[in-house]
């Protein structure tokens, strides 16, 4: 039996027509370790099988829709017959566990970079909704620090809302149980929520309607392959990642547009990511984000979807706020990267004391098998 202080956590809820054993899910994780191409490979089926056995969901680290380039070396995709492979072995173990796990889709937007190996293959620009550079910028495959440029606007849209909809096609020949949609975070359909990253005047921006068009687009494109309570999308108001951000009432108005629209659409889930810190950079002396409380800001606008959370959430949190029905579900993500056995811990009251290894978070580009496993697949599990 969980303890008290976490016991709300561990019942179980209806997702569709998944049934979750509980509410202590895994976040969408960047890991770097699909060596040496974007091909799921045999070190990340075994890191997906050891935390397979105790979570309510998965969500995978974000699954590139296109090869259109990536700041992340090594990022897994979804776009050719030998990525599905990878992944169909990666989905048969983690239900060999009885668990479920849905791909998260990915689309950088302008944060891609045009020297990245596989946006040099792709031959394609960087798109993004106007051509806007995002501030900062970091990649770890490409010498010294160019930071982000300025990216390519694209004419029409819908071309990058037909690789989601393939994206979803292959996840389903891949055996995932639905699709998280990435609209979070400063990549793709965050950009084109955002004003500062959308200045179009067309169909596509102007307005909260206009700059919602995209994702919800793109989340109708999904249910028509999964079905809708197979779908769920995550979001970020607070913004800050990635040069992200508006003033509150733009940014209330705006998020409050999508959420409702989306939520008329009856997916499945919306994940509110709260304020990190951590993840607002600082620009001319302040922070970058728009800080706020998203939980009472928004959940009361979810009259179909789920309301899960993310971001720096504990165990004792984060069932206080499913006891209260704040929340139905929790994301967790740091905790699962040195504690294979998270939600186990927490179910019996075993202590977090692994220690992280920031050093070898991410993998090293073009990474030996035994520098890719180290920091990734060998932390132990507890006891029991």
């Amino acid at each position: 039996m969980a303890p008290a202080t976490v016991a709300s956590l561990f019942e179980p809820i209806q997702l569709g027509p998944l049934t979750l054993r509980n509410r202590v899910f895994i976040s969408a994780l960047t890991r770097n370790r699909s060596v040496p191409t974007n091909i799921p490979n045999a070190v990340n089926l075994e890191y997906y099988q050891q935390r397979a056995k105790s979570p309510g969901l998965i969500i995978t680290e974000g699954v590139l829709i296109t090869q259109q380039g990536s700041e992340w070396p090594h990022a897994p995709g979804i776009w050719s017959k030998e990525q599905v492979a990878g992944w169909k072995k990666i989905t048969d173990a983690v239900h060999k566990e009885d668990s479920f796990i849905f791909a998260q889709l990915w689309h950088l937007g302008r944060v891609g970079h045009p020297d990245a190996p596989e946006q040099k293959a792709a031959g394609v620009p960087v798109y993004a909704p106007s051509a806007i550079a995002a501030r900062g910028g970091k990649f770890r495959f490409i010498p010294g620090e160019p930071g982000y440029v300025t990216p390519t606007a694209i004419d029409d849209p819908t071309i990058l809302i037909d690789l989601f909809e393939k994206a979803a096609v292959n996840a389903k020949e891949a055996g995932f149980d639905g699709v998280e949609l990435h609209g979070a975070n400063g990549y793709l359909v965050h950009q084109f929520l955002d004003s500062n990253s959308n200045i179009r005047t067309d169909s596509w921006g102007g307005s909260a309607a206009g700059r919602s068009k995209f994702g919800l687009l793109v989340l109708e494109r999904l249910i028509k392959v999964f079905g809708k309570d197979r779908v769920g999308i995550k979001l970020n108001p607070t913004g800050g990642y990635n040069d992200m951000g508006m003033p509150l009432e733009e940014t209330i108005e705006t998020f409050s547009y999508f959420i409702t629209e989306a939520d008329k659409l009856g997916i499945a889930y919306i994940d509110l990511v709260r304020y990190v810190d951590l993840f607002d950079p600082v620009f001319d002396g302040k922070k970058r984000g728009t800080k706020h409380d998203v939980i009472s800001t928004y959940a009361h606008l979810m009259k179909n979807a789920k309301v899960f959370s993310n971001g720096g959430w504990t165990g004792e949190e984060a069932a206080a706020a499913v006891k209260d029905g704040k929340v139905q579900g929790v994301f967790f993500g740091m905790g699962w990267i040195n504690h294979p056995d998270f939600a186990a811990r927490l179910e019996h009251g075993k202590p977090l004391d692994n220690p992280l290894d920031y050093t070898t978070l991410y993998g090293k580009y073009h990474a030996s098998e035994e520098e890719q496993r180290k920091g990734y697949v060998d932390y132990p599990a507890a006891e029991y």
